[in-house]
């Protein structure tokens, strides 16, 4: 039997699996076969001998329980227990040579091994370590995993700096390992064949489902060009000081406050480092840097984020969600709001947020859920009010009587509201629907891109923020109105 040995510990964590290899020595002087061993590390199942014969080539099958014992005329060749001892020996250190140089060329060190292995097993329990099957669903976990990678990757990165090289390998490592996952989920479609007779038959293939076909390729680019973005503030005109340094009270009493529009901002984030510029300003050159990386980035916050959306809205609506709306969408957003929106022909959602003069984006979240809870009720009654018979909807159609449901329309003004409430302000939290459909989504490749476009839309829009930082800090050196 095969022996599985030490270098099972060399694998790509969800990718590929090592080879494993043959130790002549496990096999007794008497010829009884020894039973194999399996790490306990490795995820591979015990096998049977017909399954394992293609790789025991080197198993004497005189020696062999299941196979037939060969003929006496056959010539049996056998080691001496000194030439076995040496030639394992050898081999184990030739397998240790070639593990060495895989972590070396993968760049992976044993600690960094051993926690992709930890992840991996825990992604694979669903974060339950009792081994019980009590876990979250695959969906669930993978999306936290991606969650929990930026932030281990990008969590501590506040400056428009370069990435560092290690955080900027284990991000592009363990994504292409989450990421793997897509590509096994595929479709079925009809493609023609020409055979050498001249015949035309169709054939299915597989390729990637269409969400993923179309989306995945799409944020693996935002991706690349983010971390150019970062990775282009190399020598720059601008430097940081941290809060609270005597560099930074010093300079602070030199400069002025230039630190008001960004502290009425952020003002509940004191840590965040401040730029500081010469006193003469930046460059041309570097000034113009800035605003087209501001503009690219902000292209990419765009287009991440109507990933984001698609994908949530595609995700079917939990039936606890469902269940929890209201009888009245009146109640849950407010006579004053409800008045204002059915009132009159037309809606203007613009002028209803003026009015509402919100300060916080903890009370336009709350804005946004009431939103969305009235949103969904009155569509759920203009459904069941619309159960007539399609024959009664076609006489009143061609008599001219026919009106819009009332429930419809609001309902309608409503998702016109929550898109105006989330383009002004971008940097929301997800609504309570949102994070319903996360948790309750049971869809592998939606949460994959829900995930992903969601982490990238979060550093597109801080890179933003940190390129308004020092345009803003440039300008108030150069006395510009601001």
């Amino acid at each position: 039997m095969e022996t599985l040995s030490s270098s099972d510990e060399n694998y790509e964590v969800g990718c590929r699996q090592s080879p494993r290899s043959i130790d002549p020595s496990d096999q007794s002087a008497s010829g009884t076969p020894v039973s194999s061993t399996v790490s306990s590390d490795s995820f591979v199942c015990p096998r049977t001998c017909s399954e394992t014969s293609g790789f025991s080539d080197n198993i004497d099958d005189t020696n062999s329980f299941c196979s037939e014992p060969s003929p006496s005329d056959w010539p049996v060749l056998t080691k001496s227990k000194s030439e076995t001892y040496s030639g394992s020996e050898t081999e184990m250190k030739l397998q240790k040579k070639v593990l060495d140089v895989n972590l070396a060329i993968q760049g992976i060190a044993e600690p960094e091994l051993d926690m992709m292995k930890e992840r991996f097993a825990k992604l694979l329990l669903g974060e339950d370590m009792s081994g019980s099957g009590k876990g979250v669903c695959s969906a669930v976990t993978i999306s936290n995993a991606i969650t929990n990678l930026y932030a281990t990757v990008f969590g501590q990165n506040l400056r428009l700096e370069p990435l560092d090289p290690e955080k900027k390998a284990l991000w592009k490592r363990e994504m292409n390992c989450l990421l793997s996952v897509c590509d096994y989920i595929v479709e079925l479609i009809p493609r023609s064949q020409s055979l050498s007779n001249g015949a035309t038959i169709e054939v299915m293939e597989n390729r990637p489902r269409s969400d993923i076909h179309i989306n995945l390729p799409a944020l693996r680019k935002l991706d690349s060009m983010l971390i150019e973005t970062l990775d282009s503030f190399q020598d720059t005109e601008f430097w940081y000081a941290e809060e609270g340094s005597l560099s930074m009270k010093s300079v602070r009493s030199a400069t002025g406050s230039f630190r008001k529009v960004i502290v009425q901002r952020k003002e509940e984030k004191w840590w965040l480092p401040v730029p500081l510029v010469p006193s003469e300003g930046l460059s041309e050159k570097a000034r113009k840097h800035l605003k087209n990386r501001r503009d690219c980035t902000n292209q990419i916050h765009k287009a991440a984020m109507a990933i984001n959306s698609s994908i949530l809205g595609e995700m079917d609506i939990p039936e606890s969600y469902m269940a929890a709306l209201p009888k009245n969408g009146r109640a849950s957003i407010g006579d004053s709001i409800y008045r204002y929106m059915s009132s009159g022909e037309k809606f203007y959602p613009e002028q209803l947020l003026d009015r509402l003069n919100m300060a916080s984006e903890h009370e336009a979240l709350q804005l946004a859920d009431r939103i969305e809870v009235s949103m969904y009720t009155w569509r759920r009654k203009a459904c069941l009010s619309n159960s007539k018979s399609s024959w009664n909807m076609v006489k009143d159609l061609m008599s001219g009587t026919y009106h819009p449901d009332k429930n419809y329309i609001l309902a309608e003004r409503a998702d016109t509201l929550l898109f105006c409430l989330k383009q002004r302000f971008p940097e929301m939290a997800q609504t309570s629907l949102d994070i319903c459909k996360i948790q309750y989504n049971k869809d592998v490749g939606r949460a994959v891109l829900e995930s992903y476009s969601r982490v990238l839309e979060g550093l597109a829009f801080n890179i933003v923020a940190w390129i308004d930082d020092v345009l803003y800090v440039d300008k108030s050196m150069r006395g510009e109105e601001v």
